[in-house]
């Protein structure tokens, strides 16, 4: 049975699609069958991200009727199976959102895990995103506002019976001006899943279309979107921190355990 998972937050800025596409990456990494779909139909980003702009079939092309669901399926890095939305201004008078769920039925029978990248906050598009999903990962930054605006779209979600699985903090800090883990879990009443640190470089690799998890394989936040893709899953993750000399050490001595003398 497929998985839905609904990647929400509760306002824009926060790092979601950013997320949504590494995590898409991760899991295809470690094995997993897994699709993610743009449902920011009006302000697409996913495609720009992963270095997809300029596709001739997007989701667009779908829900206008132009096109099959699967000629707007294309390959992504790692593996990772794509739905662009499209960034066409003038297609989207053209755009009936009641073919979505025909689509969505579609998909669900062809891939293992469909991940569904939502537009922020509760708007229509949203709430569609919402609704075709049986389980969330809310996404947020530890910012106040960001948190009053995530608890919002938690409680609607919980209206709506989706389970949610936790939430993900995107630049985590611990400055004294932030709300901590502990202040966040308490105020959300959702456990914290995952914390994806602070790092710069994820701007450009926005700006340069190859993510994180390709451009930086083995960086903490690239370990971390990694951690998160196992604990979806279910698989024990381990983070190799050997330095060269253990490392080589290990080598020459194979598995013999190296017995200290005892005075």
């Amino acid at each position: 049975m497929t998985r839905v998972i609904t990647i929400a937050s509760g306002k824009g800025g926060v790092g979601k699609t950013t997320i949504s596409a590494n995590l898409g990456i991760a899991l295809s990494i470690l094995g997993e069958d897994v699709l993610v779909m743009d449902m920011d139909i009006n302000m697409a980003n996913l495609e720009l991200i992963l270095d997809l702009a300029g596709k001739p079939v997007t989701l667009q092309e779908v829900l206008s009727g132009k096109e099959d669901i699967h000629n707007a399926i294309y390959e992504g890095p790692g593996g990772v199976k794509i739905v662009p939305a499209g960034l066409s201004l003038p297609n989207l008078k053209y755009i009936k959102r009641e073919r979505l769920e025909e689509v969505f039925e579609e998909l669900i029978r062809n891939v293992e895990i469909l991940l569904l990248d939502s537009p922020a906050g509760l708007e229509r598009d949203a709430l569609m995103a919402m609704s075709l999903a049986d389980e969330m990962i809310l996404v947020t930054t530890s910012e106040v506002p960001s948190i009053s605006d995530t608890l919002k779209t938690k409680l609607v979600a919980e209206k709506m019976g989706i389970d949610i699985l936790g939430v993900v903090i995107n630049r985590g800090k611990s400055d004294h001006e932030f709300l901590s883990n502990e202040e966040i879990e308490a105020i959300l009443e959702v456990p914290i899943i995952s914390v994806i640190p602070e790092n710069p470089k994820l701007i450009s690799c926005f700006a340069s279309g190859q993510p994180i998890m390709i451009e930086e394989p083995k960086s903490k936040t690239s370990n971390s979107f990694t951690q998160l893709a196992s604990y979806l899953i279910g698989q024990p993750f381990h983070i190799n921190n050997k330095g060269f000399v253990s490392r080589l050490i290990e080598g020459l001595l194979g598995n013999f355990p190296i017995n200290s003398k005892r005075h």
